[in-house]
């Protein structure tokens, strides 16, 4: 037993070591082809935060790495369809690309995006089957499950594209949600589902080593959509295999939906904040600007990498929390995460008012 479970162990190390490499390898490359065929970011841009080009295909490697890796290493059972994960992945790298080199109309973007969802979710099945007594919310009849579960993949497939406005935080977010995944697979005895994390997770490793302060490249919309994809899936299949037969969690340790809202608080809050704030102004939620909180934050004085950490630590302190008080429930616990990410968005927002006033008075608290 001692033996197996060494063996397992060294398995998942080696595969993230191997998709690492791949990784490192194929991104000195791009450099050099991005570089001879002048394929930099977009400088003119009002929501750019670097003032000298940088190639963004960093997302071609992460692709690359992980979908090398889960072919040679993913064991294949019926836990997972990798037939339709692939199929979905390779779908949304090819527009992810065609948007990094030359862009893409939005209208078919989400088009895409809602195939690539519908392939995942009526085809491979996954997709979200309870609400597990969150406000009162058990089993999903089959149509308003695959309605929902296309949303939240659309929602953090965007989500995921729209932290990534400085260096780091999207990759970071990607590792400690994806490296979150795996641990809690390995802990149900979903191996092939722990693997596919990893290899996602070994990945955004390779890649991050060249996106941390100061960037040599960006990983773009390839990078940043397969990202979220993957802990769109991740997170459902997570939810789909805590579930029991009358809609309940059958494993004790967490509160399953709670535990999937901390792990990917960070672009989730921020996605639906600044959706919020653009709606409520009358403009298209989809309407580009830099009032994300990672912008919010660099306004404040903050580096890229300082931003960076702190989002991090809130997400990390995120799901410790929900871990450490799985006692209060679902609906509770979601509340108080909720509560928390208000509570230092406004703060931010009053250190930003009071920057502005060069006065740091309680009045900026409300107006």
């Amino acid at each position: 037993m001692d033996f197996l479970h060494s063996y397992t162990v060294f398995y998942y190390i080696f595969i993230v070591i191997f998709s690492v490499v791949i990784t490192s390898f194929a991104i000195p490359s791009i450099l050099h082809v991005a570089r001879f065929r002048h394929l930099y970011d977009d400088l003119g841009h009002f929501r750019k935060s670097h003032d000298h080009g940088i190639p963004r295909l960093g997302g071609v490697a992460i692709f690359v790495s992980f979908t090398i890796t889960s072919l040679l290493f993913c064991m294949t059972d019926q836990s997972l369809p990798i037939n339709y994960l692939l199929t979905a992945c390779i779908i949304l790298f090819a527009m992810g690309l065609k948007d990094d080199l030359s862009g893409v109309n939005s209208n078919t973007k989400f088009l895409i995006q809602f195939i690539v969802c519908a392939i995942l979710v009526v085809l491979g099945n996954i997709r979200l089957e309870s609400m597990y007594g969150v406000f009162g919310i058990y089993e999903l009849p089959y149509l308003l499950s695959v309605s929902v579960s296309i949303l939240l993949i659309l929602l953090l497939i965007n989500a995921f594209n729209l932290i990534d406005g400085i260096d780091g935080l999207a990759a970071l977010t990607g590792i400690v949600a994806n490296s979150t995944f795996a641990a809690l697979f390995i802990y149900l005895h979903q191996y092939e589902l722990a693997a596919v994390s990893l290899a996602m997770v070994g990945a955004i490793l390779g890649f991050l080593r060249f996106n941390i302060t100061p960037a040599k490249i960006f990983m773009g919309d390839t990078g940043s959509l397969l990202i979220g994809l993957i802990s769109a899936v991740m997170a459902l299949k997570f939810m789909a295999l805590s579930k029991g037969v009358d809609g309940t969690s059958t494993v004790d340790i967490f509160a399953v939906p709670a535990l999937t809202f901390a792990i990917l608080i960070g672009p989730v809050f921020d996605t639906i904040r600044v959706f919020v704030i653009r709606i409520a102004s009358g403009v298209s939620p989809f309407t580009a600007d830099r009032n994300h909180i990672h912008h919010r934050m660099l306004k404040l004085g903050f580096n890229h990498l300082q931003t960076t950490c702190i989002l991090i630590s809130i997400n990390i302190a995120s799901i410790v929390m929900v871990l450490l008080f799985k006692s209060y429930g679902n609906t509770v616990l979601i509340v108080l995460i909720l509560a928390v990410s208000l509570v230092f968005n406004w703060m931010i927002t009053f250190f930003l008012r009071s920057k502005e006033r060069s006065s740091l008075a309680l009045r900026n608290l409300f107006v």
